[in-house]
């Protein structure tokens, strides 16, 4: 374990920085926080310091790959929503309005898409499956996944006007 000391002298040297850093991958204030507070959990049970001189370094890295990691953990549509928030209306017109559109897409999708569009698509939008998973479950190269799912999207967009 890391003498608390020394934790605490990393802390308030390095910490605004590595919080920035944070900030800058991940778009989120908690989340960043939270990261960069692991990044010294670990440290502090760590038994072996790197060198005084590579510290600063040490500890960038380390927040970047947390926020890597992070990033990757999350689902599409997580990631989608912290970089473009949506006010969340009380107004239940525009609720109901927002089903029929995602009832109408589905409609359209089930009537318009062809096989292995429509599978690709269900799986990505029903399921909440990565591109990785379908590719695994179809059997599929990833490459092919994603160009047919483009194409649904593209078909959707230029019915709907998205």
């Amino acid at each position: 374990m890391t003498d608390k000391t020394i934790l605490h002298g990393l802390f308030l040297r390095h910490y605004n920085e590595m919080l920035h850093l944070a900030r800058t991958l991940l778009y989120d204030d908690m989340e960043a926080e939270d990261t960069v507070q692991d990044v010294f959990l670990r440290l502090g049970q760590s038994d072996i310091l790197p060198a005084q001189d590579k510290m600063r370094a040490y500890l960038l890295t380390a927040v970047r790959h947390e926020c890597i990691n992070r990033i990757r953990q999350m689902s599409f549509a997580d990631q989608f929503r912290k970089l473009y928030p949506i006010e969340f209306s009380d107004d239940w017109q525009l609720d109901e309005q927002r089903m029929q559109t995602l009832d109408a897409i589905r409609d359209y999708a089930e009537t318009h898409l062809t096989e292995p569009h429509l599978s690709i698509f269900r799986l990505r939008f029903e399921q909440d499956l990565k591109l990785k998973d379908i590719a695994d479950r179809l059997d599929m190269n990833i490459k092919t996944v994603f160009k047919y799912l483009s194409q649904s999207i593209a078909c959707i967009q230029k019915q709907f006007r998205v």
